[in-house]
């Protein structure tokens, strides 16, 4: 007898579920929306405090000299800190809410706040300049590298900074990942308390 659902393709059968509609009081809905706007806020100050003492360490690491390549790569990565904790400002810091704001104008800027944040969380590499912090990363340990090629028992220092890159990737990709399905439930979530509400 054949599978009524076929294993070789979950993404199908995930697709093909039955949904049940969605329920929410507008209070729920309201007190949802400011529950987020807290969260978005609480996360944009954590990512521009973060983004900023990271520019002082590493501006003041910069100011204090050494060769060429490295100071220039501290350079960039410093640069790049401050451009992160703007990014973080412009695409997850949420806009002004009225408690009293009508219904249609919650579930608005609800959804856009999400919007925002998703897209941000699916160009991160692009919008948050990541692409500078590894090249920077990469003047600063390149030089060493290639100085622990007549000396191998350099290269035991390089280790720690490797593990460290190989955890934090594995949790950066995961995290974000996770994110952005959180992201994605909540929009669709909304346009269908939308939908309701207009029919």
């Amino acid at each position: 007898m054949p599978s009524k659902f076929p294993m070789h393709d979950p993404q199908n059968i995930w697709q093909s579920q039955t949904t049940e509609p969605f329920k929410m009081s507008t209070t729920q809905l309201r007190l949802r929306a400011q529950q987020n706007q807290k969260k978005a806020r609480l996360k944009a100050q954590f990512s521009i405090v973060i983004g900023l003492v990271l520019f002082v360490l590493f501006a003041r690491t910069f100011a204090k000299g050494g060769d060429v390549v490295p100071r220039m790569g501290l350079g960039l990565i410093s640069l790049w800190c401050l451009y992160f904790a703007y990014q973080a400002y412009r695409w997850i810091w949420p806009g002004r809410l009225a408690p009293d704001a009508p219904l249609n104008a919650t579930i608005k800027s609800y959804r856009s706040a999400l919007e925002k944040r998703r897209d941000y969380a699916r160009h991160i590499w692009r919008k948050s300049g990541l692409t500078f912090c590894f090249l920077g990363l990469a003047l600063v340990v390149v030089p060493g590298l290639i100085q622990s090629i007549d000396h191998p028992g350099l290269l035991t220092n390089f280790v720690p900074i490797f593990v460290l890159l190989t955890l934090w990737f594995v949790a950066f990709f995961f995290i974000s990942r996770r994110d952005r399905r959180k992201l994605q439930r909540e929009i669709g979530e909304l346009r269908a308390f939308e939908t309701e509400n207009q029919g």
